[in-house]
């Protein structure tokens, strides 16, 4: 990949709240936001935006505010997944992920295909305004594959996938972005995906957490690492719920199911040790999600400016080993993470 890899920082900015994501959020916080990403950032600071998030309102806003603040264009690198295009807002919602983005003015429609992907690449760079996308990948292939009923629709699902990816590749050749990766909440996707794609990187979601990291995700990454792929690791709170939500992976949690009850009672026991070695429960779960040999980044979002900066400092946050022992004798953590590796 060259020296794209030694670009990527430890932590990655999300700007899904960019674009509205639950709640309909001020210009003026979501500057300052920016403007904090930019201060504390550590090398040039990154970016990871989408056509989706809000439908195109996250790239036009992250381009008008590194606009207003000064930052030149290749002073930042901006990471934009493919798959939805901006269209006019012609029902009184929009039609696409209903109830999750607020106060938008335009729609967004899915083109995952080759002559899609162009689309979509070209409109976010119009929409971005002085600033270009260097990075690229499809959005979500997971949840397009999800759409198929049967295994033949699947196929078709998936050619779909290679042919927007045989785009990116000619959009690399010709120098319009730099790297090409893949991100998704089912890691197997990832995997089938790799096999047929050139990966410079690949942004693993949800699915590599202190609460959930199976050993077969483990020693893929470590084939990935073997092949310089860089590994962004993203939803390190299982979508807020290691850190007190009360969303798991963005669904709520029914306390009075079995495997509700189950998630509260490993979420009691992990809070119980952090409370003994003082230690947040963001810090343990960003250093747990951060040194798996072969990750480079954490991808982290938040709402307040005034948390970019713990944000970034947990990159650099020291956990003794006696609290990973005592996760580990707790039964919270596998032994094959610590079998596996000497980082914790």
């Amino acid at each position: 990949m060259g020296n794209q890899k030694q670009q990527l920082p430890p932590v990655i900015f999300g700007t899904s709240t960019l674009g509205n994501l639950y709640q309909d959020i001020p210009y003026e916080t979501k500057l300052a936001k920016v403007k904090e990403c930019i201060k504390h950032a550590k090398g040039i600071p990154m970016f990871d935006t989408a056509g989706k998030y809000g439908a195109g309102l996250a790239l036009e806003v992250l381009g008008k505010t590194l606009k207003e603040l000064g930052v030149k264009p290749d002073e930042v690198i901006i990471s934009n997944k493919l798959a939805w295009v901006q269209a006019p807002l012609v029902t009184p919602e929009p039609t696409f992920e209903k109830g999750v983005w607020k106060n938008l003015t335009h729609d967004a429609v899915q083109k995952i295909s080759y002559d899609g992907i162009l689309e979509c690449f070209e409109q976010g760079n119009e929409l971005l305004g002085d600033y270009n996308s260097q990075m690229a990948s499809v959005h979500d292939p997971d949840e397009y594959l999800a759409k198929a009923h049967n295994q033949e629709a699947e196929d078709l699902l998936y050619q779909d996938i290679l042919d927007a990816y045989r785009a990116l590749e000619e959009l690399k050749e010709q120098g319009k972005v730099q790297s090409i990766g893949v991100g998704s909440k089912q890691w197997k996707v990832i995997q089938r995906i790799s096999h047929d794609v050139k990966l410079d990187w690949v942004m693993i979601a949800n699915s590599l957490t202190l609460h959930s990291h199976p050993q077969e995700l483990i020693e893929f990454i470590a084939e990935l690492h073997a092949k310089d792929i860089s590994i962004i690791n993203s939803a390190v709170f299982n979508g807020g719920f290691l850190i007190g939500k009360d969303h798991y992976n963005y669904q709520e949690v029914d306390r009075n199911t079995e495997e509700g009850a189950a998630l509260y009672n490993w979420r009691d026991r992990f809070f119980k040790i952090c409370d003994d070695f003082k230690i947040q429960p963001g810090e343990a779960c960003f250093n747990f999600g951060f040194n798996i040999p072969g990750v480079t980044s954490v991808a982290l979002s938040t709402t307040r400016a005034d948390r970019v900066k713990e944000n970034v400092d947990m990159a650099t946050k020291k956990i003794p080993k006696a609290f990973w022992d005592a996760m580990e004798k707790e039964g919270l953590i596998h032994d094959h993470v610590l079998n596996f590796t000497n980082n914790f």
